[in-house]
């Protein structure tokens, strides 16, 4: 589908990376669930270089095999060094799909590796890898040029040209510090793409307030340039420094922006998801939805002013670029003000069962109820907050996939390392 612009979420790697903030394993696979439900193409799922990593991803990868997470293919990230592929794929030998970062701006090869590495090097190091991966059975690979927007841009093409040669099957476009602008972003994809002929993919930080823009622009560039493009996003635009390209701002950019009518978004794409997954990556990561921020803002269908709401209520048309029913806003949301009971890291049976006996979920006998509640529990310990509805489910229907997840041995020696 050569218009089709595809969405690949980054927020449990580059999101989960945001200073002061994190997920646990478990809210990281709750959040896969929920993507995979909004019908991204892809979810970058983490790091399986990194050991305390590795249980989620091999418990997420169960999930696919399950027929659990079935719209959303999970990538991992790493470096691209043939050390680093070995390692993933000791670690988690059933990835699929992995995208391979090396630095390539001169500014990086002189600030970050010291002048150690020059262009051949990094080109050699980054087709090794690919090859490396390749050979493991990785089924996709895309290769990274972090810093790609102050890099040369005759350079890029070649390291372009030389990974899909070495088999890769997209070029990511990082745009690391946030630096282009959406004319030049356009332009700079376009050559790349016209040139190279392989898929690109646009990550675009938000340092300058253009994530969005910049990620829409390089995308037509891409289809522009005969090739496929796919869109890096965040949820709630979260990540280092000034976030990432805001995931539901990107999809309406595609939908509803106007001169976008010859691009067309993946079509697994559920739009009436949007809501829960923005509610509940704000609830996991513990911040709060800007007031203004679009389409899942408080105040993104508010209206104060008269004219404004004169017109709303004639014709939402008039004030309104989409519908909040689109979005799956609209339906009333119940706060209890009177007796609550709930389950935590000290709850006991009888709470316990009463909290799933109103999710309509029945136990098989007293040793399933007291197993999910240990497992509850757990939980409970490990994201530090009261568990939510869909998680209460997830544990119930996937007790196994929710331990292992949960389950992280810290690779210390003690006594043994010092003897």
């Amino acid at each position: 589908m050569k218009h089709t612009i595809w969405i690949v979420d980054v927020t449990n790697r580059d999101g989960v990376q945001t200073s002061r903030l994190g997920l646990s394993k478990f809210q990281k696979t709750m959040l896969n669930c929920y993507l995979n439900e909004l019908g991204v193409a892809f979810s970058e799922f983490g790091f399986p270089t990194t050991s305390h990593e590795t249980n989620y991803l091999n418990a997420n990868l169960e999930l696919v095999k399950q027929g659990i997470i079935t719209k959303t293919r999970l990538s991992g990230w790493l470096r691209a060094v043939e050390e680093d592929v070995d390692l993933a794929y000791k670690n988690v030998p059933g990835l699929q799909y992995c995208n391979l970062s090396m630095s390539t701006s001169d500014q990086m090869l002189a600030g970050k590796f010291g002048g150690r590495f020059d262009r051949k090097a990094i080109l050699n190091k980054a087709v090794h890898a690919v090859k490396a991966a390749k050979a493991k059975g990785a089924l996709g690979v895309g290769v990274n040029a972090e810093d790609a927007s102050r890099t040369d841009l005759d350079f890029l093409v070649e390291f372009a040209c030389a990974a899909k040669e070495a088999g890769a099957s997209r070029f990511r476009y990082c745009d690391t510090l946030g630096y282009d602008t959406p004319d030049v972003i356009y332009t700079r994809i376009r050559k790349i793409a016209e040139a190279s002929g392989i898929g690109i993919e646009l990550h675009c930080h938000n340092d300058l307030g253009m994530a969005v823009a910049n990620s829409v622009m390089g995308a037509k560039g891409a289809v522009d340039g005969g090739v496929e493009a796919f869109i890096n996003t965040t949820v709630n635009g979260l990540g280092e420094r000034a976030g990432n390209a805001d995931l539901v701002s990107c999809l309406l950019a595609i939908v509803h922006g106007s001169g976008m009518g010859d691009y067309k978004l993946n079509p697994n794409i559920r739009l009436n998801k949007a809501w829960q997954l923005a509610k509940y990556a704000s609830y996991a990561f513990g911040v709060p939805i800007p007031i203004n921020q679009p389409a899942v803002g408080a105040n993104a269908f508010a209206h104060e002013s008269g004219i404004h709401a004169d017109g709303a209520l004639k014709d939402r048309r008039n004030y309104e670029l989409y519908d909040f029913e689109e979005l799956g806003r609209g339906e009333p949301e119940v706060i209890e003000t009177g007796r609550v009971i709930t389950t935590g890291e000290y709850g006991g049976i009888k709470g316990f069962r009463n909290v799933y006996e109103k999710l309509e979920l029945e136990f098989k006998n007293d040793a399933h109820a007291r197993e999910i509640l240990e497992l509850v529990r757990y939980a409970n310990v490990h994201n530090q907050l009261p568990l939510v509805e869909s998680e209460l489910r997830f544990i119930y229907h996937h007790p196994d996939i929710a331990a292992k997840v949960m389950t992280i041995t810290p690779h210390y020696l003690g006594e043994e390392k010092n003897a």
